[in-house]
């Protein structure tokens, strides 16, 4: 266990040095307590020095034996997990185009809010990064296959119009046929890109085929489908001169994340949407990487070696 936390272990000798310091000090306050019940030294001392000399003397050398060990761990080269950018990456935006994302309780209504946060979203993406986009209501398909063309994606989106019924499932369906469509890599053409999915639906599957399918198929390929919930529970469109409710349907949509292995977010408002993307583009834009983490351990060494410094001068300062 050791090894894989550490660089060069074989340094981790030298914290044996820790104990033995320890010893010497406790060593060294029984002699000075034995000496003082003897009567031995100055007597009249205690009335010289201040009572918290003995607590400050404790801290200065605490920060010290820490100081000395978080320094004999920076010089093993300690390894941490630390999030790094991905060089690259696949992300299918699946958007939600039927008749309900018309609805206006999110200003101006559902859809241009949502067209503006999946551009905001694209523009996030670094240029390495491979983007489509699907566009779902009772039908689906892929408007853009993956591509580094991002403003080619962000002008497919401004063009979406909407479309009777819903069939979510269809929906991640195409967004993996697209997902199968990404380029290699030419550095690496055999290795297989990460890749996610992100949609962004406010209703329920009223067509197609069962969005639990397709979310078992996405986990089948370790594509994790990030869900966006999109919408309040008051939303309403006008049908037949009928208003007609339009509520969100979060347990489908956490249902879909928890099967294939991603987030569920909701939003109630474009400020909120927005906010949603930026996190899922932190999420799927940074990877967890094993790299050296001596600066963090050289840091906190310094930490108590200023605190050791600082409770000595403090101590020296009593002085006469």
């Amino acid at each position: 266990m050791i090894p894989e936390l550490f660089m060069r272990p074989e340094r981790l000798w030298w914290l044996v040095l820790i104990p033995i310091l320890i010893g010497l000090y406790l060593v060294l306050i029984q002699r000075r307590r034995s000496r003082a019940r003897a009567g031995v030294g100055i007597r009249g001392l205690e009335k010289v020095l201040p009572k918290q000399q003995a607590w400050k003397r404790h801290i200065a050398v605490g920060a010290a034996i820490l100081a000395l060990g978080a320094l004999n761990v920076a010089f093993a080269q300690p390894k941490g997990e630390v999030l790094v950018p991905r060089d690259r990456a696949t992300v299918v935006i699946a958007l939600d185009v039927s008749r309900s994302m018309m609805a206006t309780d999110v200003q101006p209504d559902r859809m241009d809010a949502a067209k503006a946060a999946a551009i905001d979203f694209v523009n996030l993406m670094p240029p390495g990064f491979n983007v489509a986009l699907v566009r779902f209501a009772g039908t689906a398909a892929v408007v853009v296959p993956p591509t580094t063309d991002h403003a080619m994606v962000t002008a497919a989106i401004q063009n979406l119009e909407v479309a009777p019924s819903t069939a979510i499932g269809d929906g991640i369906f195409a967004a993996l046929d697209a997902m199968a469509q990404a380029p290699p890599d030419p550095n690496r053409p055999d290795d297989v890109a990460p890749g996610a999915i992100v949609l962004l639906s406010d209703g329920s599957t009223n067509s197609g085929r069962p969005s639990a399918d397709a979310a078992k198929a996405a986990k089948d390929q370790k594509i994790p489908v990030y869900t966006i919930a999109y919408g309040t529970d008051y939303g309403y469109v006008e049908s037949n001169g009928q208003r007609q409710p339009v509520p969100v349907d979060h347990y489908e949509l956490q249902q879909i994340a928890n099967i294939s292995g991603g987030k569920k977010f909701a939003a109630g408002s474009s400020a909120q949407l927005k906010d949603v993307y930026s996190a899922i583009a932190h999420e799927v834009g940074m990877v967890k990487q094993s790299q050296e983490v001596t600066e963090l351990f050289a840091g906190i060494a310094l930490l108590f070696a200023v605190v050791a410094a600082l409770s000595l001068a403090s101590l020296a300062a009593r002085w006469p």
